[in-house]
């Protein structure tokens, strides 16, 4: 059973290496969580700001994820272009968009007095 268990982990961090390795929205992704991390530790975000932020960046990484396994499996299934199969990639591209767009929005509403109060020091 432990055994089960530690495989399971395995297959997933093979995915995510899969993914950053061959995915170009993947890596977009990350960069831009790296950024988005060490701003974080640069302005002294709150716990419960970095709590937001964290949860932002794993929603919009997941979705990337998932994104990815569709567009692969229904290019599997589907190597010809077929309309229904791009309504599929279309539809799961739409997911990343509105996570990646309520993303930035609560890292607009997040980062923004923080950004402020350092503007304000310089001035």
């Amino acid at each position: 059973m432990k055994i089960q268990v530690v495989k399971k982990f395995q297959y997933a961090l093979k995915g995510i290496g899969i993914a950053i390795r061959e995915e170009a929205h993947m890596k977009f992704h990350l960069m831009a969580s790296i950024t988005v991390i060490c701003l974080s530790f640069y302005l002294g975000l709150s716990g419960s700001d970095w709590s937001m932020v964290l949860l932002a960046i794993g929603l919009v990484i997941g979705a990337e994820l998932i994104n990815s396994a569709i567009e692969n499996m229904v290019d599997l299934m589907q190597p010809e272009y077929h309309p229904i199969a791009g309504k599929i990639k279309d539809i799961a591209a739409g997911g990343v968009l509105i996570c990646s767009l309520i993303a930035s929005i609560v890292g607009i509403i997040i980062f923004s007095p923080y950004l402020l109060e350092l503007f304000r020091q310089f001035i």
